[in-house]
C-alpha cells in the first residue's frame, strides 16, 4: 500500500496515500482496535452540516476568508453525497468527548477543500483545526452532531415508521368493528369486545407514543454549539453559537437552537435520556402488539387462531407446511435491544464529571441504534403482517359462545354468587352456560336468551 506522511503534535505518521484522512484519525485507528462498531454515518452527516454552518458564521463574524468558507462548504457536501463514507473509519470506541471523529472530520474537510481551492487556483489552504474547527471544540460540536442527527433520525424516520402503522391499526380497528370476540385478563377468559376495539387499543398505544416522543425531541433541538470548550465559549464570538445554529436550522429544516446554558449542554444529556425513555415506551407497547398477534394467530389448528397473518416464508426446516410469526419475532427481538440500549444510554449519560461528559459516542451509537431499528421494524411489521391481518370467524365465534364469562352478564339479575355457581356448574361437568342456567333453577330458557347477549356486552349502556 502507498502512503504519505502526515504531521500533529505528536509527530509524524503514515496514511494510506488514497484516504483524505490526517494523522489524528489515523492514531486513533491504530490506537482503538475495538469491535467492529463503526461511528455512525448519520453523526458524520451532522458533523457536515455543523461544519459548514460554523463556516459560514465565522465568515459572516469575519473570521475566515470568503475562499476557505466556500472551501468548507463544498467538502461538506460532498460528505454529504455518500461517496466519502469510506474515509470515516473511526469506532464507537475511542475518547468519549468524540474528539477523534471530529478530527477525522476536520481532517477530510480540511484535505478536500484543499484539493478544491488548489484546482480554483487559490493560494490558501484550509487547516483541520485552525479553519475547519474555529470557533469550536470537540466538545460542544460532538454533542451538537449528536442531537442533529438525532432529532434527524426521530422525525424523519422514527416517527412516519409509527405513523403508517397506527394508520393500518386504524383502519382494520373500523373494519372489524362489528366482529365480537373473547376478552382475556390475566391469560384467561373475560367479558366480549369487539376486535375492532381491541385493535384500537393498539393503534392508541402508538398515538401517545408518538405524542410523547414529539413532546421530548423537541429539548434534543437545544444545541451545545458555542460552548467550546467547557461552556464559556473561549475562542468564538459571542454570536457564534446562536448563528450556526441558525444555519444548521436551514440546512435541515428543524429549529434548532443554541442551548442556553452551555455548561448543562456540554456535561448532560438528560434530553437524550428523556427522549430515548419515549422510544423505550414505544418498544415496551410494540412488544405487547407483537405478542398479541401472534398469541390470536397462533395455531392453526391447536391455538387461538382468532385472526390469520399472512404466510410469508417455511417456518420449519423439518415441518413440512409449518409458518411462523416471524415478524413479531423480529419484531419483539428488535424490542429487546432497545431496552439494553436505554440501560446503556441512562448509565452512560449518569455519568457527566465536571465540565464534560465522556460517554458521548456510545450514548449516540445506542441511541440511533434504537430509533433506526424500531422504525425499520415497524415499517416491516406494518407491510409483512398487519396489513395483512383477517379474522377467523369461526374460530372468534365458537370461543365467544363457548366461554364461561359470559356469565357475567347476570349479575345484576342473580347476583354474583349465583351467577359464580352457574359458571362453576358448567365447567365442572362439561356444559354450555345455557345448560348450567336451566339446569340450576335460577334462570328460565327466556331469560337466559334476554340476559346473556355479547352485543350487549361491549358497551357501556346509556
Amino acid at each position: 500500500m502507498d502512503y504519505r506522511i502526515e504531521k500533529d503534535t505528536i509527530g509524524e505518521i503514515k496514511v494510506p496515500a488514497d484516504r483524505l484522512w490526517g494523522a489524528q484519525t489515523q492514531r486513533s485507528k491504530e490506537n482503538f482496535p475495538i469491535g467492529s462498531e463503526k461511528m455512525p454515518i448519520e453523526v458524520i452527516y451532522a458533523f457536515a452540516v455543523l461544519k459548514k454552518s460554523a463556516a459560514i458564521s465565522n465568515h459572516r463574524l469575519g473570521k475566515l476568508s470568503a475562499d476557505k468558507k466556500d472551501a468548507i462548504v463544498y467538502a461538506a457536501d460532498e460528505i454529504l453525497t455518500g461517496k466519502l463514507n469510506d474515509h470515516f473509519p473511526l469506532v464507537v470506541w475511542q475518547t468519549g468527548s468524540g474528539t477523534q471523529s471530529n478530527m477525522n472530520v476536520n481532517e477530510v474537510i480540511a484535505h478536500l477543500g484543499s484539493q478544491w481551492l488548489e484546482q480554483q487556483g487559490k493560494e490558501e489552504r484550509l487547516h483541520p483545526n485552525d479553519d475547519v474547527n474555529m470557533s469550536q471544540s470537540s466538545n460542544d460540536t460532538f454533542p451538537t452532531a449528536l442531537h442533529v442527527a438525532g432529532v434527524i433520525a426521530v422525525e424523519d424516520h422514527l416517527l412516519p415508521a409509527i405513523a403508517k402503522l397506527k394508520e393500518t391499526f386504524q383502519s382494520k380497528s373500523e373494519q372489524f368493528k362489528d366482529i365480537i370476540k373473547i376478552g382475556r385478563t390475566h391469560l384467561q377468559d373475560a367479558t366480549p369486545l369487539t376486535l375492532g376495539q381491541e385493535i384500537s387499543g393498539w393503534e392508541a398505544m402508538l398515538d401517545k407514543s408518538a405524542r410523547m416522543i414529539t413532546d421530548t425531541v423537541e429539548y434534543m433541538k437545544e444545541l451545545a454549539i458555542g460552548g467550546t470548550a467547557v461552556g464559556t465559549g473561549i475562542n468564538a464570538h459571542p454570536e457564534f453559537g446562536a448563528m450556526t445554529a441558525t444555519e444548521i436550522s436551514s440546512f435541515t429544516g428543524k429549529t434548532f437552537i443554541s442551548a442556553p446554558n452551555k455548561f448543562h449542554a456540554l456535561t448532560s444529556h438528560d434530553e437524550v435520556v428523556a427522549v430515548h425513555g419515549a422510544v423505550k415506551a414505544l418498544a415496551a407497547d410494540l412488544m405487547k402488539i407483537a405478542n398479541d398477534v401472534r398469541w390470536l394467530a397462533s395455531g392453526p389448528r391447536s391455538g387461538l387462531g382468532e385472526i390469520t397473518i399472512p404466510a410469508n416464508e417455511p417456518g420449519s426446516s423439518i415441518m413440512p407446511g409449518k409458518v411462523n410469526p416471524t415478524q413479531s419475532e423480529a419484531l419483539t427481538m428488535v424490542v429487546t435491544q432497545v431496552m439494553g440500549n436505554d440501560a446503556a444510554i441512562g448509565f452512560a449519560a449518569s455519568q457527566g464529571n465536571f465540565e464534560l461528559n465522556v460517554f458521548k459516542p456510545v450514548i449516540i451509537y445506542n441511541f440511533l441504534q434504537s430509533v433506526y431499528l424500531l422504525a425499520d421494524s415497524m415499517v416491516a411489521f406494518n407491510d409483512n403482517c398487519a396489513v395483512g391481518i383477517e379474522p377467523n370467524l369461526a374460530k372468534i365465534e365458537h370461543n365467544l359462545h363457548n366461554s364461561l364469562m359470559l356469565v357475567t352478564a347476570l349479575n345484576p339479575y342473580i347476583g354474583y354468587e349465583n351467577a359464580a355457581k352457574i359458571a362453576k356448574l358448567a365447567h365442572a361437568e362439561g356444559l354450555s352456560l345455557k345448560e348450567a342456567a336451566l339446569q340450576s333453577g335460577l334462570l328460565t330458557e327466556e331469560q337466559f336468551d334476554q340476559y346473556v347477549d355479547p352485543a350487549k356486552m361491549i358497551q357501556p349502556k346509556a
